[in-house]
């Protein structure tokens, strides 16, 4: 008899709820996918608000219009820097060097819980290092170990994974590439007159944000092993994602057909290396120069000038590169437009009487213990305005310093707490998951509401450690 017709293992109870009923995380999924806007209409969404609160709060017409004129255009090369991150983040991602790393880490593990914990790793080094990598590479990290897992039999599923990482991703505000740390750090920062430079000892290095890492690490770790949907969706049920998975693995993305053979001089100058050795020496010149020379800390332009140098010296001739460029440049649309747009609803929380209206809100009820979850609160709301670190210490960084002196703590206390709220905000707003779902051609309100619950941990325990731990 064939086993077609042999009866089934009859399912126990818990199991039969399981196939049959999700649980409050994938309802939560579900919600999401069915009911959170995309990026640009949040953006609508929140500047019809401000322009609201602007006017009830006593602006004119004329004043809130100007506000918002003020605002579109003023992160233009704030945009082109973060554009330029996250392009050469891509390509750098795009590299044999990096992809063959990735797949052959996630070929180790060998139960779900190793699945998880090998990601976790792997993305939580990328993290720290720079936050554009994070964003490039986290979800070529998920495809690989998801990859790998459904080859192997081990369960393990795609969008609980992409959430995962996502929340790994979050350490990037204590990394090396944190941004209003980084501007703190020099000495003649743009709040030189208000407080004096600020160490990284004091801020990313502070045994508050050390302790915050860690332990944000481990409570992810262990979320991600036990709440594993029940249902798991592999990989195979996303072809977009499954189909980049498999060409990484075949070197597909690495193969170039070379029908036009080397026949012209311009041929041959794309395709071998010495005709980069030029730049290659002015970029290491330049970094001397700002290292050595100037004395100058690591910087945004300094990160963007190593990112550059690396990806030449990996694709090591001009057409690879400019092939990769080609490849990621979709990816990076969300920063190029919506920037701005996040721009102008800025200028009407900076040039309103709504950016006065919230610091006169926090002064009266801040004290030690109270304005780190305050500003953690506000720095939520306008990350949600304003995807960008660099830019929201921008036009939040003076109130947050001036309200830590009115409150007895230090302005680092309150730049760290300022970040877990910043992170808060990328984590709940559609923005940065549109451009991580959009790497691997997915979704991202299949994705977002798994991301709400790590945004509620990295919240928690970072209001709680920047309010009692020493930094």
């Amino acid at each position: 008899m064939s086993n077609s017709s042999q009866p089934s293992e009859p399912q126990t109870p818990k199991e039969q709820r399981g196939a049959e009923t999700p649980n409050w995380m994938e309802r939560l999924a579900t919600i999401s996918e069915h009911y959170v806007p995309d990026a640009l209409t949040s953006a609508i969404i929140m500047m019809v608000a401000l322009a609201a609160s602007a006017l009830m709060l006593g602006n004119t017409v004329e004043e809130t219009l100007d506000a918002y004129y003020r605002g579109l255009w003023m992160l233009l090369q704030f945009t082109m820097q973060m554009t330029l991150m996250l392009t050469l983040s891509l390509v750098l991602a795009d590299t044999p060097v990096f992809k063959n790393g990735v797949i052959t880490v996630s070929r180790l593990p060998r139960t779900t819980s190793q699945v998880v914990i090998g990601a976790i790793l792997v993305t939580a080094l990328i993290s720290y290092v720079n936050w554009g990598l994070s964003i490039a590479l986290s979800p070529l990290v998920a495809i690989h170990y998801c990859k790998q897992a459904e080859q192997k039999g081990i369960p393990v599923d795609f969008n609980w994974m992409m959430a995962v990482l996502a929340g790994v991703g979050s350490i990037w505000q204590f990394g090396l590439s944190a941004s209003a740390p980084l501007q703190m750090a020099a000495v003649n920062h743009f709040l030189v007159d208000r407080t004096p430079p600020m160490p990284l000892a004091t801020t990313i290095w502070s045994p508050a944000a050390i302790a915050m890492v860690i332990l944000f690490l481990v409570i992810t770790t262990v979320v991600g092993i036990l709440f594993m949907p029940t249902k798991v969706k592999p990989i195979s049920a996303f072809p977009e994602s499954n189909k980049l998975a498999e060409a990484a693995i075949t070197g597909e993305l690495n193969t170039r057909v070379d029908v036009i053979k080397n026949h012209t001089l311009a041929q041959k100058m794309e395709r071998t290396s010495l005709t980069l050795v030029p730049l290659l020496v002015a970029l290491a010149a330049w970094l001397f120069h700002h290292f050595f020379t100037k004395k100058a800390s690591l910087d945004i332009n300094s990160m963007i000038t190593i990112l550059l140098l690396s990806c030449l010296l990996l694709h090591r001739t001009i057409d690879r590169f400019t092939a990769a460029l080609k490849r990621v440049l979709a990816s990076t649309w969300p920063i190029v437009v919506l920037y701005h747009i996040y721009a102008g609803v800025a200028g009407l929380i900076q040039f309103t009487v709504v950016g006065d209206a919230i610091t006169k809100f926090i002064e009266p009820i801040a004290s030690e213990y109270t304005l780190p979850l305050l500003t953690a609160i506000v720095s939520t709301i306008v990350a949600v305005f304003i995807p960008t670190s660099g830019g929201q210490w921008a036009v939040q960084g003076a109130v947050t310093v001036t309200t830590a002196e009115a409150a007895g703590i230090t302005p680092q206390r309150n730049l760290l707490a300022l970040s877990v709220g910043d992170h808060m905000g990328n984590l709940i707003s559609p923005f940065w998951a549109v451009v991580g779902a959009g790497i691997v051609h997915v979704d991202f309100r299949q994705i977002f509401g798994y991301r709400l619950i790590f945004a509620a941990i990295w919240f928690t325990l970072g209001v709680l450690i920047f309010t009692f731990l020493p930094c």
